[in-house]
């Protein structure tokens, strides 16, 4: 089975045809086709940083925010507490192929 890994949104996916990753938000509409060119291995071949040519395709299935988190800051004996929530944009993307 190939696979390949990509780097998008300052992170890198493990990916495989079919597979459905959720990635930092894209500019895609739902529906829209997507290339990722920053490629950085495909199979066997690893990339000096990136594969030359190399390319994985895929399809945007939705746009959406994940679960909320809380950052809670505390200095204890200093009545210093900060509490913040953060709900991060994704899009969740399959993989319809991967070329070079």
């Amino acid at each position: 089975m190939m696979f390949a890994v990509i780097k998008t949104g300052g992170k890198q996916y493990k990916v495989a045809e079919d597979d459905i990753v959720d990635v930092e938000k894209l500019d895609a509409e739902e529906g829209a086709d997507v290339t990722f060119d920053q490629v950085l291995m495909v199979g066997d071949t690893l990339g000096q940083p990136t594969v030359a040519g190399a390319t994985v395709t895929g399809r945007v299935e939705r746009q959406f925010r994940d679960k909320k988190i809380i950052v809670f800051k505390k200095k204890r004996r200093q009545n210093y507490r900060r509490k913040a929530g953060h709900r991060q944009s994704l899009t969740r993307v399959r993989i319809t192929g991967i070329a070079g």
